[in-house]
């Protein structure tokens, strides 16, 4: 059966409501920041506590975006030959013994383990999220609903930091990852009460090593997919970099609270859920391409604007936490357009294959993103400028594939 053979499912046919996807869909994708941004105003403690050094404290991060990006290629094949039910279930199970696990991990040692075992199964949710999304639309509404379920991300992005300052305030960082695991009980709970298979049994191939790498090869050489994906991986590249830097800038160089970091993730948040609404609305008026192409000015200006602002004054007493988070803002809004477009634009031609094409998705993302953190680890050196650097590059990466490689292999699907 080819993958590229027209889709035999759609919303319209699911026995789940319009709202019930979405918010599955948000609780899905939103393994990603509560995961991420729950504990990174603990990370400078929970170095300390280990008496940890920080690029130790970086491989609890890249080790959990790898095994991330690996596990989906596993992950995608599986559910599409088995469904979504069973692998969202299986896998979501795997992630709450692992964050039990790393909220007592007695070493860093052994966290970096748990956190790798973490990331492996949040692959399984956030690749069915995407993978669900094409079982039941058409691109360009799929983009839309992606767009909806990751307005729900940012809604969980907005309280994960600021609810971790305040946990790692109260109590200690262990606390924060305790409520990852309560946040993955929740999810698992929604999946088996209420989610209903999006994969009829006559539409799921077969998982043969010769088949799967057929598969593989024509989805990688697959135009389309190759320049949404370079837009989702550079747009998730830049926000892996805020992500990965932001704790030790704003505690340790610019000296703000825990709380105060929390909240300045928190409006990070914000600027990114209003370029989720931006998004919907471009959508309908300009098509996939043009409005990823306006999107990338606002991400571009973004990041020159950030780097300007560093080189002119980062030793300046005028200059402070603004300085980043103005210019970020609009990175944000950008990545709000981008991540919705370039996930579901990857994933568009292939709707008997979504589940891998979706694992080779979301593997490139990670696998920018670790390749990020290992230059990161080796580069901090107790100034901006790591951050700042990085997200001017990935910035520039963002525009160059919005404006070349989507305008001339992004496909407008019919509506």
């Amino acid at each position: 059966m080819s993958p590229t053979s027209p889709a035999t499912t759609a919303a319209s046919a699911s026995a789940m409501s319009p709202a019930l996807i979405v918010l599955l869909l948000s609780l899905l994708l939103g393994l990603q920041p509560i995961t991420t941004d729950l504990y990174l105003p603990a990370l400078p403690a929970l170095t300390e506590g280990f008496g940890a050094s920080m690029s130790q404290a970086q491989l609890t991060l890249t080790a959990l975006l790898l095994s991330f990006g690996v596990s989906q290629l596993v992950w995608g094949p599986l559910s599409d030959r088995f469904g979504r039910r069973p692998v969202l279930l299986w896998g979501m199970a795997a992630f709450v013994a692992a964050s039990i696990g790393s909220a007592f991990a007695p070493s860093m040692e052994l966290l970096i383990i748990w956190r790798t075992v973490q990331g492996a199964a949040m692959g399984a949710g956030v690749m069915c999220a995407r993978a669900v999304v094409r079982d039941l639309y058409l691109p360009l509404e799929g983009a839309r609903a992606m767009s909806k379920g990751l307005t729900g991300l940012g809604v969980i992005a907005c309280i994960s930091a600021p609810l971790g300052g305040l946990l790692s305030d109260l109590f200690s960082w262990r606390a924060t990852l305790l409520a990852v695991a309560v946040f993955g009980a929740a999810a698992l709970a929604m999946i088996a009460l209420r989610f209903e298979e999006t994969v009829p049994p006559s539409n799921r191939r077969v998982l043969h090593p010769l088949t799967l790498a057929r598969t593989w090869l024509q989805i990688l050489r697959h135009p389309t997919f190759l320049a949404f994906s370079a837009l989702s991986a550079a747009s998730y590249g830049g926000l892996f970099t805020f992500l990965a830097t932001s704790s030790f800038v704003f505690i340790k160089v610019l000296g703000l609270t825990k709380t105060h970091y929390g909240l300045l993730m928190f409006s990070m948040s914000l600027s990114y859920i209003a370029g989720t609404f931006m998004c919907r609305r471009l959508l309908v008026k300009f098509g996939v391409r043009r409005t990823v192409a306006l999107a990338a000015v606002l991400t571009l200006t973004g990041g020159t604007l950030m780097a300007v602002l560093a080189l002119l004054g980062s030793n300046s007493p005028w200059y402070g936490p603004w300085a980043i988070m103005v210019p970020f803002y609009l990175f944000m809004l950008g990545h709000g357009v981008h991540q919705p477009c370039g996930q579901s634009g990857a994933i568009g031609p292939f709707p008997q294959a979504a589940g891998t094409a979706s694992a080779l998705n979301g593997f490139l993302m990670m696998l920018a993103a670790f390749f990020m953190g290992g230059w990161l680890g080796t580069h901090m050196d107790g100034t901006v400028f790591p951050m700042v650097y990085g997200l001017w590059f990935w910035s520039a990466l963002i525009a160059l594939s919005a404006w070349t490689l989507v305008q001339r292999h992004g496909q407008t699907p019919p509506h």
